[in-house]
């Protein structure tokens, strides 16, 4: 035994290290619970007593010199690190990274679009009175969406709710700012409606609304027009359905041409090749009117979307539910996204 404790000492001592992993892989082959120290000493156990006392503290040397040489290695390694910058205590996994929202991006880019053309972003409550939902653009008392089955009313009489459109916030800036005005809304809006894949309780609108002087039908058709060819290309042709809304009129629903291509193009657009993306008009009369803004010298128009129906759009998404329930998985692929 004595022997080879000389041997292994001179091995120790002419050993040197390259990288981290030499040194771990040293430490294990003596240091380790099957390493060569541990052998040493189950081997010192059926030593006679008589030669306990010699090979003892050559057993406990060569221990230490072990140790030392590891540490020393350890020791020198982090120096390294150290010198080269690198943070010891950063996780060994690294840091997981977030990613955009698709409807964030989306959102972002149709303001974008916008704002290069001239409008102004603007924003108000989601709780909202009556007047600015539904009195100020011209619904009728006895319109449907006043009633509990698609509005969520917070209190009665007076009606306080959670708005069904940001054209809530058209009326507020019609009544505080002067004529012209160029505006871009978006926010969330509320309605009272079964969960589905194709429906939901809470979703995002954009609108816009330009008022001035001379505005004509022929300047909503070109705005939309180039709308549309900065965000689905520069080839996309649009088409104008006529329409109804209380708040425009004349009205008009947005179509774009999505073309017939593959099955899924048939699917979408029900073998039109068309695709609604939003629903506009000229500003009603009484509007301006209710807010205060003469429309014998005024006129102007209004558009909305909403931003999950083009977002589905984009990314060929066949569930609305998917943008609200936080799925890691379903985010992830969204990860190069801005």
């Amino acid at each position: 035994m004595k022997a080879l404790l000389e041997q292994l000492t001179a091995e120790v001592n002419a050993v040197t290290f390259a990288s981290a992993e030499e040194v771990e892989q040293f430490r294990v082959a003596y240091l380790g619970r099957k390493g060569k120290l541990k052998d040493l000493m189950a081997e010192f156990k059926a030593v006679p007593g008589a030669d306990k006392r010699e090979l003892g503290p050559m057993l406990n040397a060569f221990k230490q010199l072990v140790e030392a040489k590891v540490k020393e290695a350890q020791t020198a390694t982090d120096e390294a690190h150290v010198a080269s910058g690198e943070d010891l205590t950063k996780p060994s996994g690294g840091v997981p990274t977030g990613t955009h929202h698709p409807l964030q991006v989306v959102r972002r880019e149709i303001v974008g679009i916008f704002e290069n053309m001239g409008f102004a972003v603007a924003e108000g409550p989601e709780i909202e009175d009556d007047w600015h939902v539904f009195g100020g653009l011209n619904f009728p008392p006895e319109h449907p969406a006043r009633d509990m089955q698609d509005t969520f009313f917070v209190e009665r009489d007076p009606d306080v709710l959670l708005r069904t459109h940001t054209s809530s916030v058209q009326v507020r800036e019609m009544e505080r700012r002067e004529p012209p005005m160029r505006l871009i809304m978006p926010g969330r809006v509320f309605r009272n409606e079964a969960i589905s894949a194709r429906a939901h309780c809470m979703f995002h609108q954009i609108e816009g609304l330009y008022i001035d002087k001379g505005v004509s039908f022929a300047d909503l058709k070109q705005t939309l027009l180039h709308f549309a060819r900065c965000f689905f290309g520069p080839d996309t042709d649009i088409r104008l359905r006529p329409s109804y809304f209380p708040f425009t009129e004349p009205s008009a629903e947005v179509d774009v041409y999505w073309g017939l291509e593959t099955e899924v193009d048939k699917r979408i657009t029900k073998g039109t090749g068309w695709l609604e993306i939003l629903g506009c008009g000229m500003v009603d009369p009484n509007v301006l009117k209710a807010s205060g803004i003469d429309p014998e010298v005024y006129s102007g128009f209004a558009f909305g979307m909403g931003i999950e129906r083009i977002t589905m759009l984009r990314y060929q998404i066949g569930d609305l539910r998917h943008f609200f329930e936080g799925d890691k998985r379903f985010l992830d692929q969204f990860a190069g996204e801005r």
